[in-house]
């Protein structure tokens, strides 16, 4: 194709432009040449056996395929790959993860980079909350990274998923009246699909949490389909796994390994369509990286290796009678690294006695299917060019998959020798923008702040929790305050909080350095209130605050604020920068199994 040569020079000064601030896209990269991939060994994920030949790409999609002996010439412009020696299949799924931020890497464009590394060009995150899917896409667009689909999260009152976070997070339902008013909820945010906390069981190593009714997961399932939605469920145990069929689950997310399938959930599975994500990596006795054996009290290795044999023996059970397995891996869950466990992942599932090409196929054309997006998954004329080239021939020895070479997200290359990747790759963090004084006076109606974000309640997570009810009330003075009340769990570490995110989903940082602290009208009746500014990479300060039974105005100096040591794991005590916070939050603790109330107003900079 002819490029016109005044588009050219406008295309190369955008692109110039955007990689000098930092904020070029894999979308501003050259979509106008052709690609050809001339010599490769093609294992298109159909079914097929692999066989020589060569591929042409043009716009993002396949245009043209031509096995060995058939011509294929390069368009005037296109780029030459000469893959002779190596194997071109369709790139990976991986459609169970986690873009955590107690994970490392914690930053989007690291774990983006890592999954590129390996192959995977579409990806499934369940961690983000609604408010966090916009400004994820708006970052995602503007880097070089696989597809990203986010689920919505939904759970029973103290269900797995729901024993940590506000139903802002996870949204809880234990009736099928809820579940349809909660699908309905998150629908609004646009997620790609919907996961399903259905089963509390808790691998006999805790106390278990509480599970989903089969009444409210068949409506919750029947509303999501109404709103063209897939449902994932975390499933764990057999009962559960005939449960969630017979609701029309789409995906089990999970190993069911409390003991081997039998017949009626074969059958069941089969009848209802529900395809079968083990998520063997994360179930992996000693983990992925090595760190799961280490520390482990005895008993509890040994049950984790009886649940992984029987892990492993029903993914074969399963796969040999019809149902589809599909590639998952809980990567960002302890000892599960981004890129690198969905690799394991296919071999594991060869471990467990699928064939090489059969672990191939569930990585990418069963994924694709289960995940509903039928533009991608096989190497056929007309669908997207999300495209693998390794060294070796993977679907005889699973192995190879390891070797790769180069990685193509839609056409354009995003791993491998040549590979420009834009600066945003390279960050660690989307630009701090500075902030108006206010956040938030608590006079809006719909619960978000006014900084337009969406305020988050967090108290201690576990079956014994911290209950707390947030709502804004009215002042005597005029006007409105954020009400906290609480009775707190018989933990001694219990706690309620309200988190007031500084930009929407709590996504990118903002620029405090105008400012010389926060200002704030306070009351309450605890022993124990704190503020504290949270930063990225896990960085916290905190402040102790007085709080009587009096309404007064509070400044506290960002000098005043102490750095805490990372909230996981060991390292220094984070010093203040004020170009990288994200959350103010106003937390009260007091004896265990008591009551805490608090009121705050007015929350700003000065």
């Amino acid at each position: 194709m002819n490029m016109n040569p005044r588009r050219t020079r406008a295309l190369a000064l955008l692109t110039a432009l955007l990689l000098s601030t930092g904020q070029a896209s894999v979308a501003a990269t050259s979509t106008d040449s052709a690609l050809l991939i001339r010599g490769a060994m093609v294992f298109d994920g159909t079914g097929r056996p692999a066989y020589p030949g060569s591929v042409l790409v043009r716009d993002g999609r396949i245009a043209a395929i031509a096995a060995a002996g058939q011509a294929l010439a390069a368009p005037k412009g296109a780029r030459v790959v000469d893959a002779r020696g190596q194997a071109l299949l369709p790139g990976l799924f991986d459609l169970h993860t986690h873009w955590t931020p107690n994970a490392r890497p914690a930053e989007l464009p690291q774990i983006a980079n890592l999954y590129m590394a390996a192959g995977v060009t579409t990806v499934s995150d369940f961690h983000e909350p609604p408010e966090a899917y916009a400004p994820r896409r708006a970052w995602l667009a503007d880097i070089a990274a696989p597809d990203v689909k986010f689920a919505a999260r939904m759970s029973t009152p103290l269900g797995h998923g729901a024993d940590w976070g506000d139903e802002n997070t996870t949204r809880w339902v234990n009736s099928p009246e809820a579940a349809r008013a909660g699908v309905r909820a998150v629908a609004a945010y646009r997620p790609d699909f919907i996961k399903a906390f259905t089963d509390g069981w808790r691998y006999s190593n805790a106390a278990d949490n509480s599970s989903m009714d089969e009444e409210t997961l068949a409506a919750l399932v029947d509303e999501a389909h109404r709103h063209g939605l897939k449902v994932f469920s975390h499933t764990v145990m057999v009962k559960r796994g005939k449960l969630a069929a017979r609701a029309g689950v789409d995906v089990i997310a999970h190993s069911v390994q409390d003991m081997p399938v039998d017949g009626e959930l074969v059958q069941l599975m089969r009848e209802h369509g529900t395809a079968y994500a083990p998520s063997l990596a994360v179930y992996l006795p000693a983990r992925v990286d090595g760190s799961g054996a280490a520390g482990t009290r005895p008993e509890v290795l040994r049950q984790r290796e009886r649940n992984f044999a029987d892990a492993l023996r029903n993914v074969k059970t399963l796969h040999d009678a019809g149902v589809p397995v599909v590639v998952g891996t809980d990567a960002g869950m302890t000892g599960t690294p981004h890129g690198a466990s969905t690799l394991r992942e296919l071999e594991l599932l060869v471990e467990a006695g699928l064939t090489p090409a059969e672990a191939l196929v569930a990585g990418t054309a069963n994924s694709a299917r289960a995940l509903g997006v039928d533009d991608r998954g096989t190497i056929e004329v007309g669908k997207r060019a999300d495209l693998l080239l390794v060294k070796g021939r993977p679907w005889e020895r699973i192995a190879d998959i390891r070797n790769t070479q180069r990685v193509y997200v839609a056409g354009r290359q995003v791993h491998g020798q040549g590979t420009v990747l834009p600066a945003g790759n390279r960050a660690l963090s989307l630009p701090a923008e500075p902030l108006a004084p206010l956040v938030d006076d608590f006079e809006r109606a719909d619960g978000r702040t006014a900084l337009d974000t969406l305020r988050i309640d967090e108290a201690d997570g576990g079956n014994d929790r911290t209950v707390q009810v947030s709502e804004t009330v009215a002042r005597e003075t005029g006007g409105k305050a954020l009400s906290v009340q609480a009775r707190l769990s018989t933990k001694p570490t219990a706690y309620a909080a309200a988190i007031l995110p500084l930009s929407r989903g709590s996504v990118a940082p903002v620029d405090l350095r105008a400012y010389r602290g926060i200002r704030f009208d306070v009351r309450g009746g605890t022993s124990v209130l704190r503020l504290e500014a949270r930063a990225l990479g896990d960085r916290r300060f905190i402040a102790p605050v007085d709080a009587a039974p009096q309404w007064r105005t509070v400044e506290i100096p960002f000098s005043a604020l102490q750095g805490q040591p990372p909230y996981r794991g060991k390292g220094p005590v984070a010093e203040w920068k004020g170009d990288d916070v994200q959350q103010l939050v106003f937390s009260a603790g007091g004896e265990a199994g008591g009551k805490v109330w608090f009121e705050i107003d007015n929350v700003g900079f000065y």
